[in-house]
């Protein structure tokens, strides 16, 4: 997701409008509050009335530091001594603000993609919206809320133009006629229904729709804010104002997330498979540094190719279906590309009804029959076809598409069917897909400025009704913003090296003529090839290639492997890493010593084997893996060679560089004292995996002052929790009593046990895309 950038511009309340055509000067940078998300603290006892009146409540640095340098992070720590926080009250604890800009570096100004909002002055409502019966699909309660606004705007609304979520809310520009109202909407379904092979007629659906009055949307803490008044963003006004932007391109694009995609934003490129990318715009209204803006950029993403399913088919399996019967494996592959999606018939002239595909027949279509009456009649689909309709079916040895409910399946051959455009694809894309994708995602900035500036164009936001309605006005010139270019930082390296020491130039700086700073040891070493078009002695040279690149680099490498290198089928992946670890083990001298590291080549194009192979090195054998490309085995370039030693030294446990101002104890906040930095953030699962957990990852510094080396523990924890449960755990043992431990814990033992002494401070960075709660 793109990342705000420091532009923006306060308009409407207390800014300043620019006439069209114009240029604004570059806005003075002003101390400002932090805008991210920050989950309120709330004491369990803050209840009743009066509570509100108590004063924030604020930890002082102090305090935190003589309870945390008291905290037992040894090994045996048998109860628990968290560090107690101050009381808190039941307001929010108030964080402190910036102490104010940076001023090292040359001053420049840049052009950011943010559009400068002007606020609108006009009074917001909320209303709860209630539609039964209820529908999972967002999609569908806009065609609700549409059909409503387009009966009952001018008779029911006052002629006002809402601004809809798609779920629960619905917002205002000024009152409705009423605090309470019931609509009965009648909405006609856009996929139809097959009995008997025969098509029904398009059923109506009757919805009943309450709209309820819930509340004002106080634009005013919005304004506050924005002028420096106010330290906390206020979500809900923020949400309301993105949600009326949002409203028009809903219409107009395919919606995926924060982003809008459509054919006619960019020319499709094919990806493979089936597959196509759609260019699209990511949109979101942000309060910045210098008042409101929106924020655009531009993206790519895979959509289903809206081919005729006999053609899709032949692309999934690489090759023409009519010339040899599908294999079961096949008709997987089929099975699992097909399902869900939306395919459209062809074969009744103008008449293009919709349906969803369910699964695949077993049968091939010509061995398909089913009753056509009351009376028991059967007919072959080949016979129903060219009786009814005229269509000779020509693939009769190919499987049909099942739609409709596995109770009443029905059938439709695949050639009559045609994929309906803008279905997003959902999955996970192979190597091939990524990289065409990646192709025509990168942008140089004047081509990237030139599409953001044609998009903002094309969106017209002087012409969207809905923003006219709520009185928000954007500029459609991109906000130019004061910036720095900080000074490159010196880098040491080691003393035995030509260089000791290098000063980076445009950002670009290489391994010639130096050797890592601290070289690590690999002593133990094998290798497996899961190419097929890699021979065992083209990857010998590869390996020895590679060692020597780490010897000259620094690293203490052993030159030949413990065992020769091992072709492998990729299929039996797990089968060939366990071998080769036990085997590996016992030809080691003294024998059951572990393999420092395992190299792996990989086909250019290897699907899942490359997170197969991860996850049982690294979950299961405890094995340090170095994956190679097919390509740059035959390549075997210098370059190539020296970044690949470079990650391996990393993995093994050594240091590639380190800072010259971190060994002098020059770096602010960091090297006067020994100072631990964590990161921390939660992924969560792609929509519509509804019982996939998040992912929690945390990371922290294992060595100062140089802050180089980093430990990382991944937990998985529940549905699309943004809080990390296992940040922090306490938990009862029946011999120590009331025990503490957690990730954090667990990082600040390691940080111990590898430097000797506690950190006496910790910076602590975690981001919380607030933006997310809000799709």
């Amino acid at each position: 997701m793109p990342q705000p950038s420091y532009g923006g511009h306060m308009g409407g309340r207390g800014g300043h409008n620019v006439p069209p055509g114009q240029s604004r000067t570059v806005p003075e940078l002003h101390q400002a509050p932090d805008v991210q998300y920050q989950a309120p603290v709330v004491s369990p006892s803050a209840s009743g009335a009066g509570s509100s009146s108590q004063p924030a409540a604020e930890v002082s640095s102090g305090q935190v530091e003589q309870q945390f340098q008291k905290l037992d992070i040894s090994d045996q720590s048998s109860t628990s001594q968290a560090i107690q926080p101050a009381p808190a009250s039941s307001k929010s604890v108030r964080f402190p603000l910036r102490p104010g800009m940076g001023k090292c570096g040359d001053r420049c100004v840049v052009k950011a993609n943010h559009f400068f909002a002007e606020l609108p002055d006009k009074d917001l409502h909320q209303y709860d919206v209630t539609i039964t019966p209820e529908v999972t699909s967002r999609g569908v309660n806009r065609a609700v809320i549409a059909e409503l606004v387009k009966l009952y705007r001018q008779s029911h609304m006052n002629g006002r133009l809402p601004a809809y979520d798609g779920r629960k809310s619905l917002y205002t520009a000024g009152p409705l006629p009423f605090t309470s109202r019931t609509f009965e909407i009648a909405l006609q379904d856009e996929d139809e229904g097959l009995v008997g092979g025969q098509a029904t007629p398009r059923r109506e659906r009757q919805f009943r729709v309450v709209i309820k009055y819930a509340a004002r949307a106080d634009l005013h803490h919005l304004a506050m804010f924005l002028a420096g008044r106010q330290p906390d963003a206020p979500q809900e006004a923020l949400q309301v104002l993105d949600i009326v932007l949002r409203e028009l391109p809903t219409a107009r694009y395919s919606p995926v997330s924060r982003s809008f995609y459509s054919p006619n934003l960019g020319r499709r490129q094919r990806l493979g498979d089936g597959l196509e990318s759609w260019r699209g715009f990511y949109q979101s209204i942000r309060p910045t540094q210098m008042g409101l803006s929106l924020n655009i950029d531009m993206s790519s993403t895979a959509f289903i190719e809206p081919l005729p399913v006999i053609e899709f088919v032949a692309q999934l399996l690489c090759r023409d279906i009519s010339v040899r019967p599908l294999t079961d494996s096949d008709r997987v592959k089929i099975k699992k590309a097909l399902r869900g999606v939306k395919v459209e018939v062809t074969h009744r002239g103008n008449m293009r009804r919709k349906y969803r595909i369910s699964g695949l027949t077993s049968q091939a279509t010509r061995e398909l029959s089913f009753p056509v009456d009351d009376r028991g009649t059967v007919k072959t689909v080949v016979q129903y076809f060219l009786e009814t309709y005229g269509f000779n079916i020509q693939h009769t040895t190919l499987p049909c598409l099942q739609v409709g409910n596995q109770q009443r399946p029905n059938y439709l051959p695949m050639e009559v069917c045609k994929i309906v455009e803008g279905q997003r694809y959902s999955k996970r894309l192979n190597e091939k897909q990524i990289t065409a994708l990646l192709k025509v995602t990168c942008q140089r900035p004047q081509e990237r400025e030139k599409d953001i500036l044609q998009t903002v164009h094309h969106n017209a936001y002087y012409e969207d009704p809905y923003a006219q309605e709520f009185g928000i006005k954007i500029d459609e010139q991109l906000a130019s913003v004061e910036a720095r270019v900080l000074p490159p930082p010196r880098l040491k390296y080691h003393d035995s090296g030509r260089e000791k020491d290098v000063l980076p130039r445009v950002g670009q700086w290489n391994m010639m003529n130096k050797k890592m700073v601290n070289g690590g040891r690999v002593s133990h070493w094998a290798c497996i090839n899961f190419s097929r078009n890699v021979q065992d002695n083209a990857a010998k040279v590869f390996c020895h290639e590679l060692a020597i690149m780490c010897q000259i680099s620094g690293m203490n490498f052993a030159p030949e492997p413990v065992l020769p290198v091992l072709s492998a089928r990729p299929e039996h992946v797990e089968r060939a890493l366990k071998a080769r670890y036990h085997d590996a083990m016992n030809a080691s001298k003294p024998p059951g010593k572990e393999l420092d590291l395992l190299i792996v080549i990989l086909p250019d194009n290897n699907g899942s084997l490359y997170g197969d192979l991860k996850r049982i090195c690294e979950t299961e054998l405890g094995l340090v893996s170095q994956c190679c490309l097919t390509k740059h085995v035959f390549k075997m370039s210098k370059q190539y060679l020296a970044n690949v030693a470079l990650k391996i030294n990393v993995k093994v446990g050594g240091r590639n560089t380190v800072l010259v101002d971190a060994l002098a104890r020059r770096i602010r906040l960091v090297t006067d004292r020994p100072t631990i930095i964590f990161g921390a953030d939660v992924t969560h699962p792609h929509p519509g995996e509804d019982s996939s957990p998040s992912i929690a990852a945390v990371v922290a510094s294992q060595d100062w002052p140089e802050i180089t080396k980093y430990a990382g523990l991944v937990s998985a924890q529940a549905h699309r929790q943004e809080l990390i449960q296992d940040l922090f755990k306490v938990w009862q043992d029946p011999q120590r009593g009331t025990v503490t431990g957690g990730m954090i814990k667990e990082l600040l033992i390691s940080f111990k046990r590898a430097t000797g002494q506690k950190p006496q401070r910790i910076i602590f960075y975690r981001f919380i895309a607030f933006l997310a709660h809000l799709c």
